[in-house]
């Protein structure tokens, strides 16, 4: 097809100008429900159906409150980006300034924490309201090189009229997500963005690249901490006779006695020391460290259930989605990576049960990839434990099961690719 959108992209490389006058062509008619002369990407023409079912107005811009000084500076003291500044700085900054860029860096809510670049396009910035503070997430501002990648967990770059709202359609901008290395957990967002003439088709796998150099940074931060909290524990293990572990604050594992070795364990979100139950260790008891715990585990297993075990997967939110298991003692929550999300999904709706080879095809449209599967739910069974039971993979009997959906089910895990969801997604579109 002549116009088609890998046609469009190789002419605003070329001819910025008339890509953008085409690019609102489309956008109009597209909006307005009419004939469009070509089709947008799909990352682009999935997010304006979301804007529309979200309610944005592509007339009007709408400015949020801006976070107040102090709160910018105790979102950055508190976000694992502050740690990868340094390299987002080296790679970004120097180049985004003499090409007429800015670098955006935005936390996983979407709020605007850093901005450095070009002092001309900052100004540009300031009138399209893209400051320090400002909320970027799609449903506040429409499709945009901030938003837009943090729900689809990928790199997008935003093209003149691709940006949903009319006012951003004089910008270009190209973001990449930036995740935990540990858990696939969204951090933030990096952004390099500029006048629609600046576009450079190589910018988005630039930023990418960057954002990647950002996550090798934090996992090899991760990596030292675990070493310094294993030298500060050696000498009270060596003293235990009975299983134990020490992991750090966010549960994953710095050494273990008396066990085998598991990478992480689910900890509840404000833990205190004493007798606790854990996921997939039973009764433990829980000792502060210097930067972690000392776990003396009990009995294995799930915990006596003397009632109704519930698990409410929430995926209401287009970033965030959570497992949440509540019982006889008590509540835990757990955030799900976007592979974890699909996968708990899938189980959540098919409670006969899917074999490793079911699920293979649901996720990846591939049969034969089971040992794929596998690995991620044996890492799924670290913090669920025996509420879920394998041949086939399945939520227990026992277990009361419910799935929290987005308001509009079309909105259904946005990230995901895997076949049975994007049926899913697709079945909610029918009227």
């Amino acid at each position: 097809m002549a116009n088609s959108p890998l046609h469009m992209t190789r002419l605003a490389a070329t001819d910025a100008a008339r890509a953008a006058r085409m690019l609102s062509e489309v956008r109009d008619a597209t909006l307005s429900g009419q004939r469009a002369p070509f089709t947008p990407r799909p990352v682009i023409e999935e997010s304006w159906g979301r804007m529309l079912r979200s309610g944005v107005d592509p007339e009007h811009d709408f400015r949020s409150r801006l976070l107040t000084a102090e709160e910018v500076r105790r979102r950055r003291e508190e976000s694992p980006l502050r740690h990868v500044m340094p390299v987002l700085r080296e790679g970004l900054v120097t180049v985004a300034d003499a090409a007429h860029h800015i670098m955006v860096v935005a936390d996983a809510d979407g709020r605007v924490l850093w901005r450095e670049g070009s002092a001309a396009v900052l100004r540009k910035a300031d009138a399209l309201g893209f400051l320090l503070g400002a909320d970027w997430r799609e449903t506040t501002v429409g499709t945009n090189g901030v938003g837009t990648p943090a729900v689809v967990r990928r790199p997008v770059q935003v093209f003149a009229a691709e940006h949903f709202v009319r006012s951003h359609a004089t910008w270009t901008c190209a973001g990449a997500p930036i995740t935990d290395p540990r858990d696939g957990r969204l951090i933030g967002v990096v952004d390099v963005s500029g006048p629609l003439e600046t576009m450079h088709p190589a910018t988005l796998a630039w930023v990418d690249s960057v954002a990647k150099l950002a996550e090798a940074r934090l996992r090899e931060l991760h990596l030292t901490a675990l070493e310094r909290l294993r030298a500060v524990a050696a000498p009270a293990l060596s003293r235990l006779a009975g299983r134990a572990l020490v992991v750090d604050r966010d549960g994953w594992t710095a050494a273990v006695t008396g066990m085998p070795y598991t990478n992480r364990i689910a900890l509840p979100k404000s833990l205190t020391g004493g007798r606790r139950w854990l996921p997939g260790l039973g009764a433990c008891t829980v000792e502060p460290l210097a930067g972690g715990w000392l776990v003396r585990a009990g009995e294995d297993g799930p915990p006596p259930r003397s009632g109704t075990t519930r698990v409410v997967l929430n995926l209401a939110q287009p970033r965030r989605w959570t497992v949440t298991v509540s019982g006889s003692l008590g509540a835990w929550t757990h955030e799900l990576s976007p592979r974890h999300a699909e996968l708990l999904y899938l189980l959540a709706v098919r409670r006969s049960g899917r074999s490793a080879a079911g699920l293979a095809e649901d996720m990846f449209g591939d049969a034969a990839r089971t040992v794929t599967v596998r690995a991620e739910l044996s890492r799924v069974r670290r913090y669920l434990g025996g509420l879920l039971e394998h041949r086939p993979y399945r939520f227990a009997e026992d277990v009361d099961v419910t799935v929290v959906p987005p308001a509009d089910p079309r909105d259904l895990l946005p990230h995901s690719t895997a076949p049975a969801v994007i049926r899913a997604r697709q079945a909610a579109a029918v009227p």
